[in-house]
Order: structure tokens, then sequence, then C-alpha cells
């Protein structure tokens, strides 16, 4: 089975998003609300892939990339955004050093899936 964290300071997103990806019997979906518990789970747990909203109060979508890569440089991380203007070029930075993948809220949920897909594959 494999592990998922979702990560995003509205607890509605990542439930919402737990529940659809429930519907994959083989992903188990860690939800934190904000980019240091996600840190503190990939410290204490094995994760295969992390989904991230770039606007959070703590620790904005673009910090927290850029720390997993100093952790797992080989992790796999989607970006969620409901913004179409990135104010702080959040995407543009991580997609310099590496970002491969963003998804805009809401979401096409059959979409999402076979990009995790995809990217538990690779």
């Amino acid at each position: 089975m494999k592990t998922i964290v979702v990560v995003d300071d509205e607890i509605v997103i990542t439930e919402n998003i737990r529940d659809e990806l429930a519907k994959c019997n083989e992903l188990n979906v860690i939800c934190c609300q904000s980019g240091y518990e996600a840190l503190n789970t990939l410290i204490s747990e094995h994760v295969d892939l992390v989904i991230t909203d770039i606007a959070m109060p703590d620790m904005n979508g673009y910090q927290l990339y850029s720390r997993i890569q100093e952790l797992h440089e080989s992790l796999p991380v989607i970006m969620m955004t409901g913004f179409g203007y990135d104010p702080n070029h959040a995407v543009v930075k991580a997609k310099t050093d590496g970002l491969r993948d963003v998804v805009f809220k809401p979401f096409n949920y059959p979409h999402l899936i076979e990009l995790i897909k995809i990217r538990l594959r690779e």
C-alpha cells in the first residue's frame, strides 16, 4: 500500500481528497493541516507522494517543496492551488527547482488519481 500525505490548511479540502482517494484501495492517505505537520510526518512515516497546497499560513507550498527536496529528493510532489494568479511566484520557483505537477481547485478527481498513479509508478 502506498502512502500519500495531503497538506492544506483547510480541513475540508484534505478530507475531500482523502475521501476520493479512499476509493483507490491501494492508497493510504494522511491529512496534514500545515507544512510543519507534513514535515514531521515525512520524518516519522514512510511516504510515497505529497500533495500540497501553495497558499498556507505557516509555510507556503514552495517552502514545503524545498524542505521536502532536502529530506527526500526523489519524493514526488504535486502542488495544488485555487488561484489562477500566483502573486509570490511559488509555482514558477518550484518548477524551476524541478516540480512537475500543479493541479487547480476544484479538482477533476479522475485526472488527479491518474496523475498520482503515474507518479507512484516512476
